[in-house]
């Protein structure tokens, strides 16, 4: 059996309300370069991911890097996350400076924490 590896836009949250709820009913793990909320939400289906990179991180070019390493990371990790949750990483300033190799074991450490990877 093949597993797919695409990241449709399905399984991104993308309205505020969604963003509003993960923030109110979440459980938050803060790590040096990221923070991650989830919350779970019955018959969700697939796991859900939201990304915030906010002007802090840097200019746009820089943000949509982050915004993009992000969603590669998570695209690379779907198939290990519990389903029925919905997850928001925001990243912090030193995002911007860091490689992919330390987003992604920041990544998995804050996942591990919020007991959302299976």
């Amino acid at each position: 059996m093949r597993r797919s590896f695409s990241f449709s836009k399905a399984r991104r949250l993308t309205r505020a309300s969604e963003y509003e709820r993960v923030k109110r009913d979440g459980v938050v793990r803060r790590g040096k370069l990221l923070t991650l909320s989830a919350t779970a939400v019955e018959n969700s289906g697939l796991c859900r991911v939201g990304f915030v990179t906010s002007r802090r991180v840097g200019s746009a070019v820089v943000r949509n890097r982050v915004r993009r390493r992000l969603r590669e990371i998570v695209r690379q990790h779907q198939h290990d996350l519990r389903q029925d949750f919905w997850i928001v990483l925001i990243a912090k300033r030193d995002s911007a400076n860091a490689s992919y190799r330390a987003l992604e074991d920041e990544w998995l450490l804050l996942a591990r924490r919020a007991s959302i990877l299976l």
